[in-house]
């Protein structure tokens, strides 16, 4: 599958939200371990974000990885790398990015992660910390996102672009960029 296709396919694949499963944890953690272990000298940190990273919390079942680095030519870099690592990603989507890249990695016609990469301790970083944070430490939160993700997976089942965009006033609204 080109990256063109595989892109097309994402975003147009079901948004299926699933129960937490403790599962996502493992997968992040060995995902990270093989990324540190091919590119010791690149990643900064790597920290475990998006849903999947909130315990208790329903999510599609992809886990996103925040991969740290110093710069956002280092990122720009890893493309190829990446590729051959098993991650796929749209050249031309990641060209109208300037704060991050973007990769997904696939197993049997579906993603199974996501790889941000950004610089660490940038406000991309910060963000996605501080967004994952404040559902970690907070029920309340983390129950009214639930139940957003939970409206917009009926009212945009196959429009991931809808269904991400469609949240973005909560997400700004709890990390800070509101």
């Amino acid at each position: 599958m080109t990256d063109a296709e595989s892109l097309h396919a994402a975003i147009h694949e079901e948004v299926a939200l699933q129960a937490y499963d403790a599962s996502w944890s493992d997968r992040f953690v060995a995902e990270r371990d093989r990324l540190l272990a091919l590119f010791p000298l690149i990643f900064v940190d790597i920290e475990h974000i998006g849903s999947t990273a909130v315990p208790g919390l329903m999510a599609k079942p992809i886990v996103d990885l925040l991969a740290g680095v110093e710069t956002m030519a280092m990122a720009r870099s890893l493309t190829e790398p990446l590729r051959e690592a098993g991650y796929t990603t749209s050249a031309e989507f990641n060209a109208t990015l300037t704060d991050r890249q973007w990769f997904m990695r696939c197993a049997d016609g579906h993603r199974t992660h996501h790889l941000h990469i950004v610089v660490q301790g940038g406000p991309v970083w910060t963000r996605h910390l501080r967004f994952r944070d404040a559902l970690r430490a907070s029920p309340v939160f983390a129950a009214r996102y639930a139940a957003l993700k939970a409206e917009l997976a009926v009212r945009h089942p196959t429009d991931r672009e809808a269904y991400t965009s469609a949240k973005t006033a909560f997400v700004n609204s709890l990390s800070g960029d509101d």
